[in-house]
């Protein structure tokens, strides 16, 4: 008999988020009626597939506990490092004595409070079916170019196949732990899970998700993040 996969969940969430200029991390942030942070898991807790939802915070953390719970038993916290895949790496870690190899981890970003659930559910029911995994996604609509030292255009990138990449990234625990710790080992860039996963020579499916799914970057994101809200919430 065919075993049932299993999926987990991993928050990074030990950034500052300097670019937003605020006195505390962007994930606790005030978002409509709470935070970014606790916007998000309200989401995440949606997905009846998780065994466990793993935050990765900081160590210096002084903000987390202060923060009216999430009223779900999946809910785990685990260290965060200093760059966001030190984080995630951390959170496979958490996981060692629970998860097999073969299960599902799905990594999003704490800063990605706008993402839909259907969105979500689509990911893990097309990346299940995939031999390497995926990772939601839109395709480029703008026209790209691209700049030199002086900020000059150099060239017009053609757009054709092209995708923005978004988060959730779903592959298997033993997938992703070995090519994250691979790439760190070598030193080489990790920009997203994706990233590290192509570096082993795996090709990902990407998964089309919708354009209001945006991270929380700078100071004005805030505002169009909680129209979204709305606007989902409306539907």
């Amino acid at each position: 008999m065919r075993q049932k996969p299993r999926y987990w969940c991993i928050v990074p969430a030990a950034g500052v988020g300097s670019r937003m200029g605020a006195s505390i991390p962007k994930q606790y942030l005030p978002l409509n009626d709470s935070t970014v942070i606790q916007q998000t898991l309200l989401k995440l807790t949606q997905i009846e597939h998780f065994e466990a939802i793993v935050i990765c915070l900081s160590e210096s953390d002084g903000w987390w506990q202060a923060l009216e719970q999430p009223k779900d038993g999946r809910i785990e916290i685990a260290l965060g490092g200093k760059e966001r895949c030190d984080s995630v790496l951390n959170g496979l870690q958490h996981l060692t004595d629970k998860a097999q190899d073969q299960d599902w981890v799905l990594v999003h970003d704490v800063a990605r409070p706008c993402v839909r659930t259907e969105d979500i559910l689509n990911l893990i029911e097309k990346a299940t079916e995939h031999a390497v995994g995926g990772l939601l996604a839109v395709p480029v609509r703008d026209t790209m170019k691209r700049a030199d030292n002086t900020g000059a255009v150099s060239e017009t990138v053609c757009r054709e196949n092209l995708w923005h990449a978004l988060t959730p990234q779903m592959f298997r625990f033993g997938d992703l732990k070995q090519a994250i710790t691979t790439s760190l080992q070598a030193g080489l860039p990790i920009t997203d899970e994706a990233s590290a996963i192509e570096q082993q020579g795996m090709n990902p499916l990407l998964v089309e998700g919708h354009a209001d799914n945006i991270k929380i970057t700078h100071p004005e994101d805030l505002e169009l993040a909680a129209l979204f809200l709305k606007q989902q919430s409306v539907k």
